[in-house]
This record gives C-alpha cells, structure tokens and sequence, in this order.
C-alpha cells in the first residue's frame, strides 16, 4: 500500500448509513414492482414525456454531477498541475459510482429492457445516432473509470504484482478517459436538438452541445469541492482549504464563459424576448443564472475562498445551477403538445432516491475500507 493514500476506517453501519439503506429498500420494493408488472406501475412515463425523472437525474444530470474524475483529471494530466493529485482517487470515486448507477438506471428506464444489447449488436447500429455515441462513450467511459479506480482496489487486496502491471499501461486508460465524457456529456445536449420545438426558446440554441460540455466540467469542479468538505465535516478529516481555494478559483472563470455564451446567444438569435413570456421558464431561466452569478461574485474574491462556510454554498450553487439547467431543458419546459402532461410518480421518486442513497453507502463504504483519501491531508 502506498504512503500517499490511506483507508479512513471507523464504523460503517452509522445511523447515516442506516438511513440510506432504508431508502435503498424502499426503491427495492419498486424496482420489483417495476420488473413484475412493467413500466408503467410505478411511473408517470407517456409517448409525450418517455424521459421523466429517470433519464433526466441520472443520466443527464447524475453524470455531470459525476464528472469530478474528468474535471480533476484535465487539471492534473492535460494541465500539469500536479499539486492536485491526492483529491484524484476521492473524484474518481465519485464518477465511479455516479456513471455506473446512471448505467444501471437506463434498464429501469427502457421498456424493453430484454432487448437493450441490441444496442452493441454492428446490425443494429446506425451511425448518425446521437443517442447511440452516448450509449457507447457512457458505457466505454464506466468501464475506464473501473480500470482507473482499480489501483485502489488493488492497495486494499494487496495484488503488487497486478498492481505494477496496471500503472505501466493506466497512462492510456487516463487519455481515453478524458476523451470519452469530453464527447458524450456534448452529445447531451446534441439530443435536445432533435426535439426541436419541444424544447422552450430559452434553452433551444445550436450551441448547447457546447453549453452542456462547460457546465459539466464547472460542476464537476463544484462536486470536487463539495465532497471535500463532507469528508471533513461529516469523516472528522483535515479541511483542505488551501487546495479547494485554487480548485474554486477555476470555476468563476468557466461560468463567466459559459452565461456570456449563452445570453449572447439568446440575443443574437432574438430568442431573449422569451424572458418578458407567460409562464414559470423565465423565473427558471433567472434562477439558474442567479445560482450561476452567486458563485461567481463569491469564488471571485479570494477571501472568500478561503472560507470553508462560502466555498460550501458556492459550490453547491454550481452544482444545484447547473442540474436546474438540465431539468429545465430536459423535463420542466419541454413541452411535447398539447394534452401532454407530467409529474414524477411515487415510484420514480423513490427510485431516483434510492440510487443516490446507495451512491452515498458506496462512497463511505470504499473510503473507510479502501485507500481513497490522502492520508496527509
């Protein structure tokens, strides 16, 4: 085992983790429901909404929460900023399980989902699918992230000898995985293209493949950061302080990119007009740009990152701007016609629920039983 990386130890079977087990239950109870007496038991799905809360949180908003691994590895690999690398295996960790269980959801989520290989099979491919490079970096994308978390995995069973084997070929897996979400987590927002009018003016534009790949690294950073902090708060760890002060320093500078990108071209196409329209997109539209400059002004001063209490709220406006961004474009103000209605059943919610508490029951699991966290921080 490594000097660098240590377990955390102490107990696992905490009331928190209880908690969380109970929800895993109660989305158990749904899941079999689900796969005994079909989709439409414990979901409001339709022909006008066939991507509800399932499609919308845990795969296009869970993997973009999940890009941590991806946003840390682009600062220390593409940019050389080595001082970063004990925060690499906890990001990972969290992509791990974010990209994975958004993998698991897709068969709740398909019909069919008997049929779902057919994806893979070269006689059913057609190559100008955007919804089928997204299936394949996503599923290509968790099988790296496996093969870059195992060294981990291997600390912990003590395998040297496959270990020195993994590290001599892992520069590869590295790259490949940085290629990999630069394309899917674009490709997103490419899928919103094709429901052309269904989607509201306000979040409707040519350049949001462009959009969703900004707002995922942003918020990758912005779960970075937020993690960090829970670890210390809620696992009794050192705070990090100086290292998220350079981490959140990044993000100010890729939402200024980002709303200058976005409401440039909403008056550029004339679409801005839509924010003086009827109904609740436009005080949506506002709120995600008001969580967007709350960061900004806060992660802009440099006292202010220094201040764990102020980096925690900016970062989970980073997080919470960027998921109402998605939910908004995906499921709130997609509107498929007339006589179209849609609100998550109890099902789906607790579905949804249930995967995040087991995302949490895995996070403590691996890091007090494997070597994840710096053990000098």
């Amino acid at each position: 085992m490594t000097e660098a990386f240590r377990p955390l130890g102490g107990k696992l079977f905490t009331r928190h983790f209880q908690f969380m087990g109970v929800l895993v239950l109660i989305a158990g109870y749904f899941l079999i429901r689900r796969f005994i007496f079909g989709i439409g038991d414990v979901s409001n799905l339709s022909d006008g909404f066939p991507w509800g809360l399932w499609i919308t949180y845990d795969v296009v908003t869970g993997t973009a929460i999940a890009c941590g691994g991806y946003a840390m590895a682009l600062l220390v690999y593409v940019f050389n900023r080595g001082q970063f690398h004990p925060m690499i295996r906890a990001a990972l960790l969290t992509s791990v399980f974010g990209y994975t269980l958004a993998g698991a959801s897709i068969v709740v989520d398909v019909g069919r989902y008997w049929q779902l290989y057919n994806v893979f099979l070269p006689q059913y491919i057609n190559l100008n699918s955007v919804m089928l490079e997204v299936a394949l970096c996503v599923t290509l994308y968790t099988l790296v992230l496996w093969i870059e978390f195992s060294p981990a995995i291997l600390e912990a069973m003590k395998a040297n000898r496959l270990l020195r084997f993994l590290r001599h070929i892992l520069f590869f897996f590295i790259g490949v995985g940085i290629l990999l979400p630069t394309m899917h987590q674009s490709s997103l927002g490419s899928l919103l293209l094709i429901a052309g009018y269904k989607v509201h003016d306000l979040w409707q534009t040519t350049i949001i493949p462009l959009l969703f790949l900004i707002t995922a690294i942003t918020m990758g950073y912005g779960i970075v950061v937020f993690e960090s902090l829970y670890a210390s708060v809620h696992l009794g760890r050192k705070l990090e302080t100086p290292l998220l002060s350079k981490i959140s320093a990044i993000i100010p500078w890729l939402l200024i990119a980002y709303l200058v990108l976005r409401i440039g071209d909403l008056f550029l196409s004339g679409q801005i007009r839509a924010i003086a329209g009827p109904g609740p997109e436009p005080y949506l539209f506002l709120a995600e740009v008001a969580l967007f400059v709350f960061a900004i002004v806060t992660l802009m001063d440099q006292y202010h990152r220094t201040r764990p209490t102020i980096l925690f709220w900016s970062s989970l406006a980073v997080v919470l701007g960027g998921a109402l961004y998605r939910f908004n474009a995906f499921m709130i103000a997609f509107d498929p016609g007339p006589g179209w209605h849609y609100f998550p059943a109890v099902g789906e919610m607790s579905i949804t629920l249930g995967i995040v508490a087991f995302e949490i029951m895995a996070y403590l699991f691996f890091v007090k039983k494997t070597p994840i966290l710096a053990a000098g921080h």
